[in-house]
């Protein structure tokens, strides 16, 4: 049996975005079609993204830290979002696990957003249907790119690696190996879906930085042995020129 999934490594992931923007970029040209984003940074944004980064803060000043956590559909082993649909348009492949949502036969009723837990389904306004993530299934098995190339965008956009992807019932591939060797999990297992995409957890690193050491040792002015300049006495500029 073959899964495909994500896997991200929230070590490394500096919350750019740079997943969000290429997902959209993509899919907008893709089979999904025109992803609106008609209000996206007030207080009710509205638009249709299949991934988006939340960003927390977490801690008591002044021991707090930031988090950046991507996330989009988790294409659940058992997903409850596949078996509400009245009309059969949201659906499981067998060949690779990916959940998809045929636009033909989706009505928009969201009942699959309501029976979601992960809050993954978006409905577009425009269209009147419900759409989410495909693991860019139109590029993933497109023969007229490169191999190294056939990946989600979100994948070959991410400027720190944080996401992998890859077969997680494989047992020798790339996700299985990091899931199984940095401790892997997945989101909410507690509601039983099983979710395929998988999270690498954080390694905090505390530094115990000495005073002294915020000193710089390399000082260039002290390096070159230059000092600041005193008093200029020739005339300046505001002397010799008339505004």
């Amino acid at each position: 049996m073959t899964q495909l999934a994500l896997v991200i490594d929230l070590n490394v992931c500096v919350g750019c975005s740079a997943c969000v923007t290429s997902c959209k970029e993509w899919n907008t040209s893709g089979p999904a079609g025109f992803m609106s984003d008609d209000n996206p940074y007030q207080a009710e944004p509205t638009g249709t993204f299949f991934n988006r980064v939340q960003t927390y803060e977490v801690g008591c000043f002044p021991n707090t830290e930031t988090i950046h956590f991507p996330k989009s559909c988790l294409h659940c082993e058992d997903a409850p979002c596949v078996p509400v649909c009245p009309t059969g348009a949201s659906y499981k492949r067998e060949e690779d696990g990916i959940v998809l949502v045929d636009y033909d036969k989706c009505i928009g009723c969201k009942y699959c957003s309501w029976a979601c837990p992960y809050g993954a389904r978006e409905f577009d306004e425009h269209q009147k249907v419900m759409k989410k993530c495909t693991l860019c299934v139109d590029r993933i098995y497109d023969e007229s790119l490169p191999e190294s190339e056939r990946k989600p965008a979100c994948v070959l956009s991410c400027p720190t690696s944080a996401r992998l992807f890859g077969d997680v019932e494989d047992p020798e591939s790339e996700v299985s190996v990091a899931i199984r060797e940095e401790g892997g999990y997945p989101l909410m297992p507690e509601w039983g879906t099983k979710p395929s995409n998988h999270y690498l957890p954080r390694r905090k690193q505390h530094l115990h930085i000495h005073e002294d050491e915020l000193i710089r040792a390399d000082n260039p002015l002290k390096k070159e042995e230059r000092q600041p300049s005193g008093p200029v006495d020739a005339p300046t500029l505001d002397d010799s020129t008339s505004w």
